[in-house]
């Protein structure tokens, strides 16, 4: 195989199988084919990654890499928790893929203890004790992960109008029976229509802190 044109480095490894993973799915990812794609061998991989598993950890920890771990101590702590759940949902985004791989890997990067400290730490100023806390974040970094990757069902709204299917399954909708799903009927619109990708994500983030705060425990500092 023709030798890189530039240095062979851990992150080039990370981001090689992250767009193999955009272009063609999860499981194109394997040491073998990333080693193609870079045009190495397999074996020089082993210098980065010390396996599958390993290369997979690391392309879900860089999809924490654009998280800004620092929160304003002067925000109250559930100002605290937006801004960090909206720093890492931004940072999801960017790789949907790599941010399906949190939920299923540990992260043990320096920069991924950071934010974890960083958000048990505000749980910890509302009141949490550790378990609790520990639940709370595992459960947050879920639903980002969901979020980023569009979520399950949800319809995104497309810029030129409603595809034909979409109007059909409207027009489904309107044609129940209105006495048995009034409620369904007068949403047939919304359903079918989907919504703004920006407005979904926001309003993911709103409920997410807004569950989050509503059961923390009494005494937590509000400051």
């Amino acid at each position: 195989m023709n030798r890189p044109e530039t240095p062979l480095t851990r992150a080039r490894v990370i981001a090689t199988a992250n767009d193999l993973a955009g272009a063609e799915g999860l499981r194109a990812v394997t040491v073998r084919r990333v080693a193609t794609e870079l045009q190495v061998t397999p074996m020089a991989l082993y210098w980065h990654v010390r396996g599958k598993d390993e290369l997979l950890d690391g392309m879900a920890e860089s999809a924490l890499d654009r998280v800004d771990p620092g929160v304003d101590p002067a925000l109250p702590w559930p100002g605290g928790i937006r801004s960090l759940l909206g720093s890492i949902l931004r940072s999801l985004c960017r790789d949907p893929i790599a941010a399906g791989l949190l939920t299923t890997r540990t992260i043990t990067s320096e920069h991924g203890l950071e934010i974890t400290e960083s958000l048990l730490d505000l749980l910890r100023r509302g009141g949490f004790a550790p378990g609790p806390a520990t639940q709370v974040a595992r459960h947050a970094i879920a639903s980002l992960a969901a979020l980023a990757a569009g979520g399950s069902g949800v319809v995104v709204r497309e810029p030129d109008g409603p595809s034909p299917e979409r109007r059909r399954a409207r027009e489904r909708l309107e044609a129940l029976p209105v006495r048995r799903y009034p409620r369904l009927v007068e949403a047939a619109g919304p359903l079918s229509e989907g919504v703004e990708r920006e407005a979904y994500l926001a309003l993911g983030l709103e409920l997410l802190v807004a569950g989050i705060v509503a059961t923390a425990p009494e005494g937590g500092d509000p400051s």
